[in-house]
């Protein structure tokens, strides 16, 4: 049984969900058990079973089991990193997700499906493999080589490597500013996002390369390129696959690629949603703080994503693991989990009811603080902009 241990919040305490964190890697496998399941009775459902989990299974289950705002005490932090358990936990996803993507891109060249069984084959594959980006994620910010190898092939069946290189090196600097392709600006729709996002993460990735290797004395073509080594295992799974299945197999390959993919950058629309760093008085921006980015203390959704929920605490110690981040009171705080929040971001009218007077009371109605999209600019200062903000009043 774990230890009960006074936490960094008054009033709360923290046990070690060590067992929880099963849950975590045996989502690929669960996914997997539905595909298993669809191929011996032939009954399309199943293939339903990983949409259905993420978009209403899960946000029920963080109802149920509500939020933990519970922190490790700093004398357990240094233990709980060290513990091999969890780093073998994170490990453990990507095989069973590369096994997954196999088995299913066998389904979609060998089985008689209909376009809807198809359609639905794609979003259940996609799925584990757009979490396994979550995976890709905890294990691309630390120093080992073997994570580091893991993280690549983890974003391989996504097709989304250069992921790598862009989150670590480009988001981390530039979150919560109009600059950084990641951080979303209120105002804007997740399906204006999008595009926004994914090529100019492509872009970022492809410079930042070309400039660390170039202080090295290398060319951009250079097989210690970060974004061609992670492009070269995609082109190997998807190459071996092929030969496997024949080429009617890359369109399923390329269609749940891209749907995890999407995955991945509907979480980030949601992460830091017209958060914004201001300026100092040298025109720097200032430090990345709790304030710059939303959280959710949801136990399933936690649990499932590697605690990406506490994301104010990744983005300040971005080595610490997963089991030992911590919540900050400071922090803004979603009104659901990500499950129920990127479900939100695919309907802008929804989302917008639901986070934009959210941003606009962070910011104690000020809205020359917030993150906003130019377009929406002139709309949102009329809607939420107060004649005398708050601190302002106080000051007085």
């Amino acid at each position: 049984m774990p230890t009960a241990l006074t936490g960094s919040n008054p009033g709360n305490s923290w046990s070690d969900k060590r067992w929880l964190w099963l849950f975590s890697p045996a989502i690929p496998v669960a996914f997997s058990g539905s595909l298993l399941a669809f191929a011996l009775s032939g009954q399309w459902g199943w293939l339903l079973f990983a949409p259905v989990f993420i978009h209403l299974v899960m946000p029920v289950l963080d109802l149920a089991f509500g939020e933990d705002f519970s922190n490790p005490p700093e004398s357990a932090v240094a233990q709980l990193d060290q513990d091999f358990f969890y780093r073998v936990l994170v490990w453990a996803y990507v095989p069973c997700q590369i096994a997954g993507t196999v088995f299913g891109a066998w389904l979609a060249a060998t089985q008689p499906l209909t376009w809807y069984a198809f359609a639905a084959l794609i979003f259940s594959v996609g799925a584990f493999n757009g979490i396994g980006i979550a995976t890709a994620h905890e294990l691309g910010h630390k120093k080992e080589t073997l994570d580091r190898w893991l993280a690549k092939i983890a974003l391989a069946p996504s097709m989304y490597g250069h992921f790598y290189v862009e989150h670590n090196r480009g988001h981390h600097r530039r979150v919560a500013t109009p600059e950084d392709p990641a951080s979303a600006r209120m105002g804007e729709s997740f399906w204006a996002f999008l595009p926004r996002t994914v090529l100019g993460s492509l872009q970022s990735a492809w410079e930042l390369e070309r400039e660390r290797l170039s202080r090295q004395g290398k060319g951009v073509w250079s097989v210690t390129n970060d974004n061609l080594q992670a492009w070269a295992l995609s082109i190997l799974l998807f190459g071996a696959l092929i030969a496997w299945l024949g080429w009617p197999v890359l369109i399923f390959l390329v269609l749940q690629g891209v749907y995890g993919a999407s995955m991945l950058e509907v979480v980030n629309y949601v992460e830091h949603y017209g958060l914004l760093r201001q300026k100092d008085a040298s025109g720097r921006y200032v430090r990345c703080e709790p304030e710059h980015s939303w959280n959710s203390n949801h136990i399933v959704g936690n649990i499932v994503l590697y605690h990406l929920q506490r994301h104010s605490d990744h983005h300040a110690h971005p080595a610490r693991r997963y089991q030992a981040l911590r919540h900050f009171a400071e922090a803004p705080q979603l009104p659901a989990g990500y499950a129920t929040m990127i479900t939100a971001a695919y309907f802008p009218p929804l989302w917008f009811a639901l986070m934009d007077h959210r941003v606009a009371r962070h910011y104690d109605g000020d809205m020359r603080k917030v993150n906003m999209q130019p377009s929406a600019r002139s709309k949102l200062l009329k809607r939420w902009q107060k004649e005398e903000p708050i601190q302002n009043a106080k000051a007085e």
